[in-house]
């Protein structure tokens, strides 16, 4: 990846900050995108040759404006949208702002995050947009029908976006991670953690490192012939 520019949104923590440092590792020039700029600049400082920039996923124009300051030094070849919220709550209660908020963050700003990097990649004829999607997005999850929705629907955008870029050398995959150890997972009983190890036949729960594995590979050129993917990184507990 020597030479290629990612950019991965999220970044600041978790999952999206694994990421970047293993696309870091692999000789990657990283810019990492998250709203916390003080979390930023202290991610950032982890990671030889990054830089960062706030971003809202929210927000069209905090979007057009963090890809344009991120594109100063050269276009994005590598887009992780890792970005996401949860407002969780039963359907029957959901408050629309609650649903249209976690839609606008995980789908819409994944979009138009796209949008930013295509004209770029077009024109270099190499490209990757890799999509964090969700277990649930496949498996379907009560309590949580505004997230689901959002994570199934980075699948179907996923598919549709492969199809119209394979001619230019642009692949578009999705993961799908199953039950990993992150921040947002630590609060949950232990009583819930036991009733989900019980599903998972490989009998653990997934590291970030899982994760930022498989967003290397997908982005890396060894990935050149596969697009349209979702790769399911769960243990199995969902097949």
């Amino acid at each position: 990846m020597t030479n290629r520019t990612a950019l991965v949104t999220g970044a600041s923590r978790g999952i999206g900050l694994a990421c970047a440092r293993a696309l870091a590792e692999s000789g990657a020039r990283v810019v990492l995108a998250a709203r916390d700029r003080a979390k930023l600049e202290e991610a950032s400082a982890q990671i030889p040759n990054s830089t960062w920039v706030e971003i809202d996923l929210s927000s069209q124009d905090s979007i057009k404006a963090a890809f344009a300051q991120a594109a100063k030094n050269g276009p994005i070849d590598i887009l992780v949208n890792n970005a996401a919220i949860t407002k969780d709550g039963l359907a029957l209660r959901m408050k629309k702002d609650d649903w249209d908020a976690v839609i606008a963050t995980n789908l819409t700003g994944a979009f138009l995050a796209i949008q930013q990097v295509l004209h770029g990649m077009m024109k270099e004829r190499w490209g990757r947009i890799i999509n964090i999607s969700s277990v649930v997005g496949e498996a379907g999850n009560p309590g949580q029908a505004n997230y689901v929705a959002s994570k199934a629907g980075l699948v179907g955008l996923t598919k549709s976006l492969a199809q119209e870029m394979a001619s230019r050398n642009i692949t578009v995959n999705a993961i799908a991670p199953g039950f990993i150890e992150t921040d947002m997972t630590a609060g949950l009983s232990e009583d819930l953690k036991a009733a989900m190890l019980a599903h998972i036949p490989l009998k653990r729960f997934g590291r970030v490192a899982d994760i930022a594995a498989a967003v290397r590979f997908l982005a890396s050129d060894d990935a050149g012939y596969i697009t349209g993917q979702v790769l399911a990184v769960n243990g199995g507990m969902y097949m």
